[in-house]
Parts: C-alpha cells; sequence; structure tokens
C-alpha cells in the first residue's frame, strides 16, 4: 500500500491546504474547497492541518492527505505533529500519510524523532519527515521515515534561508537517501517547481503562494503606484529587539 501511494505521488504537486487562524478563509469548509481545486487542477495531494481540516478534506476529495498537527507553544520549537497523540489524531481524522517535524530540537514530552518516527510506524501509516537540514533528513531515514521533506530548511538555525527552495538541500539528500525527497518551503512561481524537479525532487509542496489569498493579493498591490508612494512616504520601522538568548521566530509558510 505504500508503494502505490506513493505511486500516486510521483512527479506530481502536493497542494498545502491550510490557513492560520485570523485569516478570512481559515476552517474546514474553506480547506475543502482549496482541496476541490487543487483536484480539479490535477494536484496529485492535498497537505492539511488538524483533524477537522483533515476530516472535511477526506469526505471531500479523493487524493492522498498529508497530514500534520500543529501545535503551537511557546516553549517548545517543535510544533509540527510533535507528539503520538497527535499523530493518533491525524490518523483517526483519515490522512494517509502522516508528517512530523523529524529534527531534534526541543519537544514537549521529550520525545527523541527516532522514536516518535518507530511510534508512528506502529500505527501502520507512512511517515515524512518534516526536516531541516541534510544530517537531520539521513537521521530521519535511518529511523524509519517514508519520506523527507525540505520543509523546515531555513526556518531554523541549521541552514539560512533561501531566497527560493532550498534546491541545494534537495540535491543533497537525493544523493545521500534511499526514499523520496519532497520539495516544499518558499516556492512562489511555476518556475521553482520545475527546478525543484530539476534538482531531483519526488513531488513538491505549494503553499502560501495558492492558498494564502492575503499574500497573493499583497503581491499585486505592490506592484501598483499607490503602494510605491505609500511605501516611499512611509518612516522607517524602529528596530525591535531581541530577547536574550532568543532566535527571531520564523516559522514555514505553508507546511
Amino acid at each position: 500500500m505504500t508503494s502505490e501511494l506513493l505511486e500516486r505521488l510521483r512527479s506530481g504537486l502536493i497542494v498545502s491546504c491550510q490557513a492560520r487562524p485570523g485569516s478570512p478563509v481559515h476552517g474546514p469548509r474553506f480547506m475543502a474547497a482549496f482541496g476541490q481545486a487543487a483536484s480539479l487542477a490535477r494536484a496529485v495531494g492535498v497537505r492539511a492541518d488538524g483533524p477537522r481540516d483533515i476530516r472535511a478534506l477526506r469526505r471531500t476529495v479523493d487524493l492522498p492527505i498529508i497530514g500534520i498537527f500543529k501545535r503551537r507553544e511557546t516553549a517548545w520549537p517543535v510544533y509540527i505533529t510533535p507528539t503520538l497523540q497527535a499523530a493518533r489524531a491525524v490518523i483517526r481524522a483519515g490522512a494517509d500519510i502522516v508528517a512530523l517535524d523529524a529534527t531534534h530540537r526541543p519537544r514537549r514530552g521529550g520525545l527523541a524523532p527516532e522514536d516518535l518516527i518507530a511510534a508512528v510506524r506502529g500505527l501502520g501509516r507512512p511517515i515524512m519527515a518534516d526536516i531541516d537540514s541534510l544530517d537531520e533528513g539521513v537521521a530521519a531515514v535511518a529511523a524509519g521515515a517514508d519520506l523527507v521533506a525540505t520543509t523546515l530548511a531555513g526556518y531554523t538555525e541549521r541552514r539560512p534561508a533561501t531566497e527560493g527552495p532550498d534546491l541545494a538541500l534537495v540535491r543533497d539528500l537525493v544523493a545521500r537517501v534511499a526514499v523520496p525527497v519532497v520539495c516544499e518551503g518558499r516556492i512562489r512561481g511555476p518556475e521553482d517547481v520545475r527546478a525543484a524537479f530539476l534538482a531531483g525532487a519526488f513531488a513538491v509542496v505549494v503553499g502560501t503562494a495558492i492558498t494564502n489569498p492575503v499574500t497573493i493579493a499583497e503581491r499585486f498591490v505592490a506592484a501598483t503606484p499607490r503602494a510605491s508612494r505609500a511605501e516611499a512616504g512611509r518612516p522607517a520601522a524602529p528596530a525591535r529587539p531581541e530577547r536574550a538568548g532568543r532566535s527571531p521566530s520564523r516559522r514555514p509558510e505553508g507546511s
């Protein structure tokens, strides 16, 4: 079943159907609509956050669902499916693949990513390891991950953020691991998708550029004369001091 599922994803586009609280498109009804749009566009899969959205998509589309459960707690940097309980909730909601943060950063409960991967494998679902570096990708595959994704590259201290997708990491992973490598993160246009596949990606995940209408509209507004005049007359924002011992917060845009 895992091989059949992966073949459905091979060489295709996965649409990340997510919206933060406060977004005008937040909620399962909108995510289901995004999923329908992705299906009509011939995407090969969707990525969704939380049991409510996953259930809505499961009822709406016949596409593989990569499920995550974001548990944002300021004390813990790992928030993408950080615990076995979160993984169970994703599976019960109908996800075909469980994606989880496989970095060795602190997480609630202190479970090592290797132990979490082993526990989720026992639940009978393939695992996509969201990683931030080559070493973490290699470790996740050794622990049993079925896919690795560059979701967190540039959002931790392990690698600087690239302007677009981290194609160097895609190439390095393809050369080192024997499982599919998924390119995700900062993919803003079709040219980035093509570049990801040329770098060896098995599949590509796009979120913000497709499913965040506010960000999409802002890109167009920024090109207008009115926006240019407003920007020219705006005073420089004062520097914001960082807390001692804390790095600036960086979150994957559509993961």
